[in-house]
């Protein structure tokens, strides 16, 4: 333990942001430096208790008691041991994990949590600076070929713990950059770029190939890849987006979120793309839904200049602190007020969209909505609704951005060509403890087998596939 009253020395405190009006400029990451005192004082807050509940919160396992006393104490390599020996990509995890292992803090019964994601961010920063954190090359070489299909932060995993245990492990990708969602699903004022493809390149240098442009089942056959690989890991995520079929979504400015962000994240990369322009810049803008890709929206909006952003929502507003429905130690289901909400958005709860409205030319002019009234069900949950009579109105917008989470993987092409058996929701089969599909040789993990989900989830799922996968060719 690193010390035994910090916690109620200190209270908990997180960097401080760029202004507004200063961060909406660009899209660099905003914030501001922070001391090594700085981490001294906020790992000090950890109990190091005696049963580490912030462990069971994070789907990999983290040893955060461990990794705060080290950092207590200066042990900057000790830190950085612990944390690579669970998390592959702290360094991913440290900026955009929405961090359950916070929710599970037992300060955090009755005070605010230790800062764990932000000691975990700078832990893997500092070991870069002071030249500890290198590439691994793997001692000895196996004779074992595997294939990855997706480069998101499941298939990365997978690669990365793959070609540790000596096997030959090439990754493909259909999009230009590797990275999948890192790279073009999350801006770059949340995940700058340059981390991503700071840890690619050590993953080419660790020895892992990767390949890009590549569609497997399209421009890279099944049979090739039954041919050339002894394994293949599918981490292909959950892609295709849930709809929002309401009259008129053929609108010109409705738009899928995702197609937004990708598109937004090549602009910034200087990538190319074959799509009709989408810009924000003196728009009005409605974002639908309310989770992490819909606040991403919000904040790409503001700084391509939009006159105004809505952002609605099916539920009402969250509590702002825990109730009944989320005791201790889940993850508390509170008002989320990001950065980009910060940065200028009018939020509206219990509203359903009814129509989008157009123009003669088929221009997107606005949209209709209704008031919901919610009650709560047995368990305390907004689960009843119903509309309220007469209290339809139209909100003017000339863009609208549908970010209602996604469905399942992708089942044309590659899914189908292997025949890949799926559950009832479209995800991919794979054995809860052997993650095996129905094909031999063919492993699933990540959002596609499980369903949309955290990063720090599809992290630990390429993990244990990888695991899984090595047992199957040392068979």
């Amino acid at each position: 333990m690193g010390k035994a009253d910090g916690f109620l020395l200190y209270d908990r405190e997180l960097p401080k942001k760029l202004p507004v009006e200063e961060r909406i400029q660009h899209y660099k990451e905003f914030y501001k430096p922070i001391s090594e005192d700085y981490l001294h004082k906020q790992s000090s807050r950890c109990m190091s208790c005696g049963v580490p509940f912030c462990q069971s919160g994070c789907p990999l396992g983290n040893m955060i008691p461990e990794f705060n006393e080290a950092v207590y104490k200066e042990q900057w390599e000790k830190a950085y041991q612990l944390l690579i020996s669970t998390n592959n990509f702290p360094e991913f995890t440290g900026r955009i994990c929405p961090a359950p292992c916070e929710g599970a803090c037992v300060l955090g019964i009755n005070s605010l949590p230790v800062a764990i994601e932000e000691v975990e961010k700078n832990i893997i920063e500092i070991a870069f600076e002071k030249s500890f954190a290198k590439p691994i090359i793997p001692k000895f070489r196996t004779e074992k070929k595997v294939a990855v299909v997706g480069s998101g932060p499941a298939g990365l995993a997978s690669a990365y713990q793959l070609n540790q245990m000596g096997h030959q492990v090439t990754v493909f990708e259909r999009d230009p950059e590797i990275g999948g969602l890192l790279r073009f699903g999350i801006p770059d004022f949340k995940l700058d770029k340059n981390i991503v493809e700071r840890r690619v390149q050590w993953m080419k240098e660790e020895g892992i190939e990767f390949k890009t442009n590549v569609n497997v089942g399209v421009n890279y056959s099944v049979e090739e890849l039954n041919r050339n690989f002894d394994a293949v890991v599918l981490a292909l995520g959950s892609t295709v987006p849930r709809e929002l079929m309401i009259p008129n979504r053929d609108a010109k400015g409705v738009h899928f979120a995702m197609d937004y962000l990708s598109q937004s994240n090549k602009k910034v990369s200087g990538i190319s793309f074959n799509e009709n322009d989408i810009d924000a810049k003196g728009k009005k803008v409605v974002v639908i839904g309310g989770g992490d890709t819909g606040s991403d929206c919000i904040g790409t909006s503001n700084r391509q200049g939009a006159e105004v952003v809505y952002q609605i929502y099916y539920k009402p507003m969250q509590p702002t602190e825990r109730d009944e429905t989320m005791p201790w130690p889940k993850m508390p289901m509170t008002l989320h007020i990001t950065s980009s909400h910060e940065e200028g958005v009018d939020r509206k709860w219990s509203v359903n969209s009814k129509e989008f409205v157009k123009d003669e030319n088929g221009n997107l002019t606005g949209i209709r909505l209704v008031e919901a009234e919610w009650t709560k069900d047995a368990d305390g949950k907004w689960n009843l609704y119903t509309e309220k009579p007469n209290s339809e109105f139209v909100i003017d917008c000339d863009l609208a951005f549908i970010a209602l989470g996604y469905t399942h993987v992708e089942h044309k092409g590659l899914v189908e060509d292997l025949d890949i058996n799926l559950d009832p929701k479209g995800n991919l089969i794979g054995n809860d403890k052997e993650f095996k599909t129905n094909q031999t040789k063919y492993f699933s993990c990540g959002d596609a087998r499980k369903g949309q989900s955290l990063v720090v989830w599809a992290i630990a799922e390429g993990r244990k596939c990888a695991q899984k996968v090595d047992e199957f060719l040392g068979e």
